[in-house]
């Protein structure tokens, strides 16, 4: 089993930043995969961003040039910078982990922290 513990949500004004954080404990040495994704408001969960173990990484178009996803392997935590903040990022922010990879078997969500975003 895996237990996700995201902190860091908030409310903050636009333009403002917001540091969200993920730790990841449980029977996984390391995660192949680790990342971001959001729900607004009335809206379908969607990608922020993604990092696997390489370091390579993937973003949304929405949040490209403002956000940033980092992880310390060893200790099984992924980060995410948010800076220049803008009301549509406002929603629950959830941490997604995958052992194996995305798409490589089971993966793991944690239960979101809320991003408040104010104009």
């Amino acid at each position: 089993q895996v237990q996700l513990v995201e902190s860091g949500g908030g409310l903050v004004q636009a333009g403002g930043s917001l540091s969200l954080s993920c730790a990841a404990s449980g029977s996984f040495f390391s995660f192949a995969g680790m990342g971001w994704y959001r729900q607004p408001p009335g809206k379908q969960r969607e990608l922020v961003a993604v990092i696997n173990s390489g370091g390579s990484t993937n973003y949304s178009d929405s949040v490209k040039g403002r956000f940033t996803i980092n992880r310390d392997t060893a200790k099984k935590t992924v980060y995410l910078q948010m800076n220049s903040l803008k009301p549509e990022d406002t929603a629950v922010y959830f941490c997604r982990v995958a052992p194996w990879g995305f798409g490589a078997g089971r993966d793991y969500w944690g239960k979101g922290t809320l991003v408040t975003v104010s104009s």
